[in-house]
């Protein structure tokens, strides 16, 4: 049992099977950096409330800082002990000998994985609101790029007005400019200092906690000891954040997969990021974009696990919180990858222009902007849209497009309709009358655009 921190109360070696089910030294040895880090502080503060003496903290901290080199190359982390703090202490005594026994004193492994957590959800955010910058910058320079590109809006997946590209993919900057807000906020509450808190009560030692969130640039310090151990809102919060921001991922995924395909011939992806068939000569797949789609679910797995863990969980600290990392790191993982690669995607995908004009030209994509300038001309909107509707269904049973009528068929339907309405029925007519602030006309995008750059260098 000595290898086992806790090992003195117990009369029997933990059963091998037990020991594999109880460990988490196999997931949370990536916590190795934060720990060490948590660590030196703890220890420094130790010294200089006189708990320890300097000389045991220089050589802890000395020790400390050797195995994080070790571990950085690998070294140490291939190991039967139970957790990684386990590891960490044996690998210290090992360098220092008794000097490393003190390490722990005025803390728990409760107070000391909850502040490895938030360090390491704290990195992880910081990352993750970089990486959504990177592909709000990609998104607007590929607006900008397209700024002249009209393409169909949908709705129901049916063909619903004409609208700029640029306007469509500024849709996914504001979707993302809300996943950094929610990253952000998950910040002010995941920086909160728990160490001080122990195994739940706090401790009996004078511990300077403001020392210690000062040299792990902690904002503020846990108030309630119980709640600080037993706290994984943090957590539950990025991985929300995370499943939101997947959602957005996975529609745009999806667009894109749709616009690629035969049918809609808007976009081309790139070879660099499509695969083949092992059958089908001719296939290109975009099986990058569809593993995106299919990843969203997994990230959303973890959050109803996360959830479901916690929610009959009494006070304070309960093994079942073990289940945390493992959601929490893949999570990290996914959202951190699709980013990554669908950021690299949106850099070479090309749209294809003249395809997307033809598409604009059926569809009766131009009848709001027919009702709207019977109204103009003195028709409500009510009497307007039923003339527009009458006049796609003779249209449809005519087939032909609303411009390619005449205006002796037209005027049939409304006295409304006068010599000038082909004018309103030109794609590019109906964005240049869409300026408004959040329209699909040419300046509000490009305002926006324009705004955009300025958030995003801010």
């Amino acid at each position: 049992m000595s290898k086992k921190l806790w090992g003195g109360r117990f009369k029997e070696s933990i059963n091998d099977l037990v020991d594999r089910f109880n460990e988490s030294l196999s997931f949370d040895r990536r916590l190795y950096a934060q720990d060490i880090r948590g660590s030196i502080a703890h220890s420094r503060m130790l010294a200089k409330q006189g708990i320890i003496s300097d000389n045991d903290a220089s050589r802890i901290i000395d020790g400390l800082t050797e195995a994080k080199r070790e571990m950085d190359r690998k070294n140490h982390l291939d190991s039967d002990l139970e957790d990684v703090h386990s590891l960490i202490e044996k690998v210290l005594v090992a360098k220092v000998g008794a000097a490393g026994e003190k390490m722990h004193t005025a803390r728990s492994r409760n107070d000391q994985v909850a502040l490895d957590m938030r360090m390491y959800v704290r990195d992880a955010v910081t990352r993750v609101i970089n990486l959504i910058k990177e592909m709000q910058r990609v998104l607007i320079d590929l607006a900008e790029k397209n700024i002249d590109l009209i393409m169909p809006g949908y709705t129901h997946l049916q063909p619903a007005q004409p609208v700029l590209v640029a306007h469509h993919l500024m849709a996914y900057y504001e979707m993302l400019k809300r996943d950094k807000q929610r990253f952000y906020e998950d910040l002010k509450r995941v920086n909160v200092l728990p160490l001080g808190s122990a195994a739940l009560a706090g401790t009996t030692f004078d511990l300077d906690r403001e020392m210690v969130a000062d040299e792990l640039g902690f904002d503020s310090i846990s108030k309630n000891s119980m709640d600080a151990v037993s706290d994984r809102d943090f957590v539950i919060e990025y991985i929300f954040a995370g499943s939101v921001l997947m959602m957005h991922l996975s529609r745009l995924s999806e667009e894109m997969i749709l616009w690629s395909t035969q049918e809609f011939g808007i976009i081309n992806l790139p070879d660099a990021f499509c695969t083949g068939s092992s059958i089908m000569p001719q296939k290109k797949n975009p099986d990058i974009l569809e593993l995106i789609r299919g990843k969203t679910g997994r990230v959303y797995g973890h959050l109803i696990s996360l959830l479901t863990v916690m929610k009959g969980l009494p006070l304070t600290y309960n093994k079942d919180m073990q289940e945390d990392k493992e959601s929490l790191f893949d999570t990290v993982d996914t959202v951190e990858d699709c980013l990554s690669v669908i950021t690299l995607l949106l850099k070479e995908v090309s749209f294809n222009g003249d395809t997307m004009k033809q598409a604009c030209e059926k569809g009766y994509l131009m009848a709001t902007d027919l009702a709207d300038y019977m109204v103009v001309n003195g028709s409500t909107f009510r009497q307007a849209h039923d003339a527009v509707g009458k006049i796609v269904l003779y249209a449809i049973d005519n087939k032909k497009e609303l411009h390619e009528l005449k205006l002796e068929e037209m005027k049939q339907f409304s006295k409304h309709i006068k010599k000038d309405v082909f004018k309103w029925l030109e794609p590019a007519s109906a964005i240049k009358r869409r300026n408004l602030l959040g329209g699909t006309g040419s300046r509000a995008v490009l305002e926006c655009i324009k705004q955009a750059k300025m958030e995003i260098n801010s």
